[in-house]
């Protein structure tokens, strides 16, 4: 697939002899995993889904084509994806992960702690890993408090200096 990808799930193993597959659900649109929607897998495989529900805090999908345990199993660990264009446009203020990645993230004191390299998703608010060039991680909470700008066009963030936080030596 030519385009930027989102991971909107993965599979974490089958469930059952009848190629169903437990599935960790990262998408917030609730008509993802439909019967009929598409996703794909790393490689560009096309999986459609035939049915779901849910069980527990995931989710049961059952793709077509995939209809026994040993089918099922071979999707152990794939990340299901769907191409960027096909999510839907976000209000002022959010941001797809794969926009901020790669972004310098500043505080507002005018010290760099790196390069945006990942979005860790949390229930109460995500956490953005910055990398600085010896390699040092600093761990930023998502928060209205400590978020001052994103420039997504100049690829640079801009964060609130707080000691211990965004300033460990402090």
């Amino acid at each position: 697939m030519e385009q930027p990808t989102i991971v909107v799930g993965v599979v974490t193993k089958p469930h059952g002899v009848r190629g169903e597959v437990a599935v960790q659900n990262r998408s917030d649109n609730p008509g993802r995993w439909a019967p009929g929607s598409v996703v794909f897998d790393g490689s560009g495989v096309t999986y459609t889904v035939a049915a779901v529900r849910a069980h527990g805090g995931r989710l049961l999908v059952t793709f077509e084509g995939i209809v026994d345990r040993a089918a099922a199993d071979s999707l152990r660990g794939r990340e299901l994806l769907v191409p960027r264009s096909w999510l839907p446009e976000l209000p002022a203020g959010e941001w797809w992960p794969d926009q901020l990645e790669g972004c310098a993230v500043l505080t507002d004191t005018g010290r760099a702690l790196g390069v945006l390299t990942e979005v860790i998703a949390n229930p109460a608010n995500d956490l953005w890993v910055a990398v600085d060039d010896a390699g040092v991680e600093t761990l930023v909470p998502v928060v209205r408090e400590l978020l001052i700008e994103v420039d997504l066009e100049a690829k640079r963030i801009v964060v609130r200096d707080v000691p211990g936080l965004t300033a460990p030596e402090d």
